[in-house]
Parts: C-alpha cells; structure tokens; sequence
C-alpha cells in the first residue's frame, strides 16, 4: 500500500478508538460518572451542537423584536411613523405655500397694487398649483457613446463572411 493510504488508514483508526471520560470526586477519588466515547463522537457531537446554537441565535433574532437592537435594523412602528410624517410634512408644505400666495395676494390689495374687485380666493389658490415641470429623459451624446462602447464591448466578435456570427448557439 502507498505511504498516503496508510497515514490516512492510521487516523482514521485513531479517530474511532474507544476512550473513557471519568468524572472523580478529587477527596474521595470516587467515580461519579464515566461513559465511553471517540475523537469522532466527540467532534461530531460539537459540530452539530453548534450548527443548533447558530441555527437558534439566528431564528431567535430573526423572528423575534431583538432585531431591532441591532444597528442600522428600525423598527417596523419606526418606518410606519416616518412615513405618516413624510406625509404629514408634505401636506404642510403645500397648505403653507397656498397661504403664502394668499397673503401675497392680500398684501397687493392692501397697497393698493391689485383693484379689489378682482381679488377672490380661489383664483389665488387655484394660482398656486403648479404643474411639475416635464423631465426630458432622452439620452445625451456623452450616454449614447457610453451604450456604443459597452455594446462593442460585450460583442467582440466581428460577423462571418456569410452574415452568420461565430457564436455557435445561434
């Protein structure tokens, strides 16, 4: 047999020998307890007691409020109240802004810059609704260059003579 064969023959067998644990007492030297067991068992029983207390840990933070205690980690109530004051904060802005147009408007009146007649409130808030602004979303030159280069890029292969490419899954 090789020299490997027999090494690895050698722990195995050194694996699985038998040995006793004795629990004495140190006065007495009276046994308490002792039971037989391998290097095996014993590795075996370590790694799966601590595959169980990772398994544990985890499930425990996972699916319990603990997980709120680690950083970076909000609570659900947390992220509800944020949004309901986004919200709250948004509808403030808004309402703020039509009784700035309406003290405006009632500042031009009392100057004398605006003939009363011509003063109602709805006209002033109906002012005050802006339209948002269209967004021009088409691609730039600097983009469109960036897309051919990329694109030349991932297909660097020319075409064939005969109009087929070289890739054979087509």
């Amino acid at each position: 047999m090789s020299t490997n064969r027999l090494k690895r023959k050698k722990f195995l067998d050194k694996l699985l020998i038998k040995n006793r644990l004795i629990i004495l007492n140190e006065n007495t030297f009276e046994e308490i307890f002792s039971f037989k067991l391998n290097i095996m068992s014993v590795f075996v029983s370590l790694s799966l007691g601590a595959i169980f207390l990772i398994s544990i840990t985890t499930v425990l933070i996972a699916f319990t409020p603990l997980r709120e205690f680690i950083p970076g980690y909000s609570s659900s109530q947390l992220k509800r109240d944020a949004t309901v004051l986004a919200l709250k904060s948004d509808s403030l802005s808004f309402a703020l802004k039509k009784n700035e147009a309406y003290i405006k408007s009632i500042q031009k009146v009392l100057n004398g810059d605006l003939e009363y007649a011509k003063f109602n409130k709805d006209s002033i808030l109906s002012s005050t609704n802006e339209e948002p602004e269209p967004v021009d979303l088409s691609p730039s030159k600097k983009e469109m260059e960036l897309r051919e280069r990329v694109a030349q890029e991932e297909n660097p292969l020319p075409a064939s003579p005969k109009g087929r490419s070289r890739n054979p899954k087509k």
